[in-house]
């Protein structure tokens, strides 16, 4: 397990960036994580966000964009639009979670 420098502290990472520790994540260090890929937070994101780390504490898992869809009530072409071209990672990388099930 490696560690990167982000919002002026060491977090753990997998080797594609992605957080491995789910207490060293915070609202400012997913403002941070979504500038790094181009997202632009609105409420709108962070309700995707906040479902995606209470649905991972209720099932230990990362919700793929059709739970989000099925259980967040968030559609997943709506997903495309905030989380452009690959939702499901994008989603899961700002909510410092690891990659959804399947995804690439």
């Amino acid at each position: 397990m490696s560690t990167t420098m982000l919002a002026g502290r060491e977090i753990h990472v997998d080797g594609e960036g992605f957080l491995t520790e789910y207490d060293e994540w915070d609202e400012s260090l997913a403002l941070e994580l979504a500038t790094q890929i181009g997202v632009e937070m609105t409420p709108e994101h962070w309700d995707v966000i906040r479902f995606l780390r209470s649905d991972f504490a209720q099932t230990g898992q990362t919700a793929t964009t059709r739970r989000v869809q099925a259980v967040g009530g968030v559609p997943v072409k709506q997903q495309f639009a905030l989380f452009p071209k690959k939702p499901g990672k994008k989603m899961s990388y700002i909510a410092g979670l690891p990659k959804p099930a399947g995804c690439v």
